[in-house]
């Protein structure tokens, strides 16, 4: 297991805002994080509908003890607040997932999405203006054609570099619950959105139309027993998508086969201990989050006490399980009466698919090795927040006398929560947003 010590602990503040962890608003409380494919750049959406994006500084890459260093590339609006009238439907500006697509050229392009429209920004670089139109004076006003005698040819100039964001594609009108994923496929031409009971499959360049490729709506509400809570294409196959359910169960489905996807193709679920069946069963094993391995071969799932993978070729039970806070489940009434029980946590794969990462409460997070079978629980706070500084594990005292370096489980905050982490795609960089805060940490440098 990696030792993570604190590099840059950024905290992220909208502008104007004071530099004080109890004084934040609601709409600047992070909802998702996500690298590019090369990890050069960090995105993070919040619930004021904002996109901050991070970019690694150059000159750290190759400077042992500054190669996690980020800074601020870019802030722009994606989502407004709307309302929808037919519905009398207030509809958040909250960005609730962020997806890049793969650089092609200069510029960078993301997915963002709030509970009903996705858009397609363009992140741009401008460092030269041009001047010397013939149609235009210097300050770009119109200039009488009867007086214009020589042809000027227009030339670039050097100016401040500035980054722009544009949005180039606003995909609306096809969900009519909230969306909670959008996957880029691997052809890189399409992409898909699910909601509580449909997925849809877009074509960047079609904004109008979408392919309903999976609906689970009964033709009587009444008989609704399970939703969509994520969905995520193959890394390498484009026409296989995988999507969890509130019932615990994973579907892959394969496109080749119908053009709707309600029959799947695979079936994943574990079969149930009677033994340990309680009230709060069926809301502790809705998946929270479901994510392929960067080689395809496995699924990783999160629900509210455990993280699962599990083997594409065995669909009976997974393969491998991990308890991220068992020692919640005596206070699970607790929980279902402040509503945590519902909390969403994700949960991330690091580049080589050998480590697991997820939040946890306290702002605690964890990681579980894969071939050691290690797992070790650490903290982001402020309070540990000098550069370079190692992060200490933590451990959870649940009865009896507790240590002088445990915490006791009734002392836990658990409105301090981790739900949004991410793993840079090659190295051990993460990025990890504890309420409005976003911490990022590398891995020990001796």
């Amino acid at each position: 297991m990696k030792c993570f010590s604190r590099y840059l602990p950024y905290i992220f503040r909208p502008p104007n805002t004071i530099l004080s962890s109890s004084c934040h608003t609601e709409a600047d409380i992070i909802s998702t994080v996500e690298f590019n494919h090369t990890g050069e750049l960090l995105a993070t959406g919040d619930k004021g509908g904002r996109v901050v994006i991070f970019q690694r500084e150059q000159e750290s890459k190759n400077q042992v003890h500054r190669r996690g260093e980020y800074n601020v590339y870019s802030t722009f609006q994606s989502h407004e607040p709307e309302f929808d009238y037919l519905k009398s439907l207030e509809i958040e500006e909250k960005i609730n997932k962020i997806r890049w697509l793969p650089q092609q050229n200069a510029a960078y392009f993301l997915l963002s999405t709030n509970d009903k429209t996705v858009k397609l920004w363009k992140v741009s670089e401008r460092d030269k203006r041009p001047e010397g139109y013939n149609l235009k004076d210097e300050e770009g006003r119109l200039r009488d054609p009867s007086t214009i005698t020589t042809l000027r040819v227009p030339v670039l100039r050097p100016m401040d570099l500035m980054v722009e964001a544009t949005p180039r594609r606003v995909f609306a009108n096809a969900h009519t619950y909230h969306i909670n994923s959008i996957s880029v496929n691997s052809d890189y031409e399409t992409y898909m959105s699910a909601d509580d009971l449909r997925i849809n499959l877009w074509n960047f360049e079609i904004t109008n139309q979408s392919f309903n490729i999976v609906d689970i709506k009964p033709a009587n509400m009444e008989e609704l027993t399970e939703v969509i809570t994520a969905a995520e294409f193959h890394p390498h196959h484009c026409n296989t998508f995988v999507y969890s359910s509130s019932k615990g169960t994973i579907r892959l489905c394969d496109m080749r086969t119908s053009a709707l996807c309600d029959r799947h193709t695979k079936f994943f679920e574990e079969p149930e201990d009677p033994s340990n069946r309680s009230f709060f069963s069926e809301i502790i094993s809705s998946i929270s989050d479901v994510k392929f391995s960067h080689s395809g071969r496995y699924i990783m799932t999160r629900d509210y006490l455990t993280v699962k993978v599990w083997d594409l070729n065995m669909e009976n039970r997974p393969i491998e399980t991990y308890q991220v806070h068992d020692y919640l489940r005596s206070k699970l009434c607790s929980l279902y009466e402040n509503d945590c029980i519902f909390d969403k946590f994700e949960c991330v794969w690091n580049g080589s698919d050998s480590v697991i990462m997820t939040g946890s409460y306290n702002n605690f997070f964890r990681m579980f090795d894969r071939n050691t079978k290690r797992d070790v629980t650490l903290e982001a706070s402020r309070e540990n927040s000098k550069p370079r500084a190692i992060l200490k594990p933590r451990k959870v005292c649940v009865g009896g006398k507790r240590r002088k370096d445990e915490i006791s489980v009734d002392s836990l905050d658990f409105s301090k929560k981790i739900l949004h982490t991410a793993w840079h795609p090659s190295e051990n960089i993460i990025a990890v947003a504890a309420t409005n805060n976003l911490y990022i940490f590398q891995d020990k440098v001796n």
